[in-house]
């Protein structure tokens, strides 16, 4: 069930960022504290919000985990081998899932101790959880994100510059880090890409020499690729590369 509060969690914190970034008036929270003199309403409402929150967990993995940077890089490295089908897609997106845990670990520890724990046990109220939960995933996002992203959304937006990280609204947050994070993954991804590269350039050098130019040179280059990929384990190398790019 742990894994079902965090995820819980960062669904509600989710959904209070861009209520707040959007400055709406009169949120869920505030409704369901309004109806809570009454038990029946109040554990109905409680249902009713929980469901709400747990349809924004996917929006929640990719626009504030580091989902797409693993997920970018993995898809890139497979097409850098030359193999379009394998691994499937369903494998490259669970490894980047579980990844993405990982990685997200220490965030999601503290989101549970300050935000799902405490309001399970009934010593806060949900809208102060909502808050305390998106205080480590804003921290979070802010550290992966350029200044020259975050500064962009906000000069789309007419906003004035924030000066503290409480300024710093989700609405622009938000944008900043998915562009940090494919800039990034595409960073990574082109020096995965050198190695192969090299090898398919003395391939179709070594073919055109022997006079086989009807050969595809993937024919020769994909199984030198998967041998030297396998020799220098790179399955190692590629995860320990990306998560350390993770700060």
């Amino acid at each position: 069930m742990r894994p079902l509060h965090l995820a819980f969690g960062a669904a509600i914190a989710l959904a209070s960022g861009i209520a707040l970034a959007a400055g709406t008036p009169a949120s869920p929270w505030s409704f369901a504290e309004q109806n809570a003199q009454s038990p029946e309403m109040a554990s109905a409402l409680r249902i009713f919000l929980g469901l709400t929150a747990l349809s924004f967990i996917p929006a929640a993995l990719v626009c504030m985990t580091c989902f797409v940077r693993i997920v970018v890089v993995l898809s890139m490295l497979r097409h850098a081998i030359g193999l379009m089908e394998s691994p499937p897609n369903v494998v490259i997106i669970t490894l980047a899932l579980f990844l993405t845990l990982f990685s997200m670990q220490p965030v999601l520890q503290r989101l549970n101790d300050d935000a799902v724990q405490p309001y399970l046990a009934g010593q806060v109220k949900m809208k102060t959880a909502a808050e305390r939960g998106i205080e480590p995933i804003k921290d979070f996002m802010v550290r992966q994100t350029r200044e020259q992203d975050l500064g962009l959304m906000i000069e789309l937006a007419n906003a004035p510059r924030p000066q503290s990280l409480a300024d710093v609204s989700m609405l622009h947050l938000i944008p900043a880090f998915m562009l940090s994070e494919l800039r990034t993954a595409f960073q990574v991804g082109f020096i995965i890409f050198l190695p192969f590269l090299l090898i398919d350039l003395i391939v179709a050098s070594v073919l055109m020499a022997l006079g086989m130019m009807m050969v595809p040179p993937s024919t020769v280059s994909v199984p030198l690729k998967l041998l030297l990929f396998v020799l220098i384990d790179g399955w190692n190398i590629v995860t320990r590369s990306l998560l350390g790019t993770i700060h």
